[in-house]
């Protein structure tokens, strides 16, 4: 069983709710988390389906997510990023969350749920690319990611002088920040013809590389981009993002 949870701050709401939280956990769902790779030590065992119903309940509250995040208690980051508000969302508390990210699972849910949704997204990703933690470096390219589906004014451009980004992290040998830096051009490749084109033409550079992970993503992006059927002006849809999430 799960540690019981010392809330740090005296505000209600954030009382109420981790006492939902850990009223509402079960050992069956903290116990499955070992399986898709992440941390268990301060969780509850909620799903991800009923954190997003009982976000629907509270309704966007900004200072309600940092006390959330600041709990450290992994059911209640996710809670956090559901209920934030993006456009109330500054670069050091950006900062501050892409530090603590600790799995995949609140990296990818954090990048696209909230930030993916502030303009400040694309100031982030070239620091985060940089950042030499992985699930940091990783947030760099879950942002691309959200981006690619849910920025629909983005210029090409502005992928585009991702590229860069994208084949100097590609030789990053960590497994979540591979499978990362794959998603990422895989969904930029599917946002329309032209970057579905310039996806293939950096994947064919990917697969000539002698490095072991960069050779993978190139491969990976190949095959699933000669699937893929591009629509201009159009992104990768919400529900293809979220197939794609599960597989990881």
């Amino acid at each position: 069983m799960a540690a019981r949870a010392r809330p740090s701050s005296g505000d209600a709401d954030l009382a109420r709710t981790i006492a939902w939280l850990e009223k509402t956990g079960t050992r069956t769902v903290r116990d499955g988390m070992a399986r898709y790779g992440i941390p268990a030590t301060k969780a509850f065992g909620v799903s991800v389906g009923t954190l997003k119903t009982h976000a629907k309940a509270l309704g966007k509250n900004h200072a309600l997510a940092l006390e959330l995040w600041s709990s450290g208690w992994y059911e209640a980051r996710l809670l956090a990023s559901f209920v934030a508000e993006p456009a109330q969302l500054v670069v050091s508390e950006m900062n501050a969350w892409a530090k603590d990210f600790d799995s995949w699972a609140v990296c990818d849910t954090v990048c696209f749920h909230a930030f993916d949704r502030t303009p400040l997204a694309w100031g982030r990703i070239a620091p985060w690319a940089a950042a030499s933690a992985e699930f940091h470096r990783r947030g760099a390219f879950a942002l691309l990611w959200g981006l690619s589906v849910h920025d629909r004014e983005a210029s090409d451009a502005a992928f585009l002088d991702c590229f860069a980004l994208i084949e100097k992290a590609a030789s990053d040998p960590r497994d979540y920040v591979k499978k990362g830096v794959d998603m990422a051009l895989r969904a930029i490749g599917k946002r329309n013809a032209s970057l579905h084109a310039a996806a293939l033409e950096l994947a064919a550079r990917l697969c000539e590389s002698e490095a072991g992970s960069a050779a993978w993503i190139g491969r990976s992006v190949q095959r699933d981009l000669a699937k893929a059927r591009p629509r201009a002006g159009k992104a990768a849809s919400p529900r293809a993002k979220t197939t794609q999430a599960r597989r990881r």
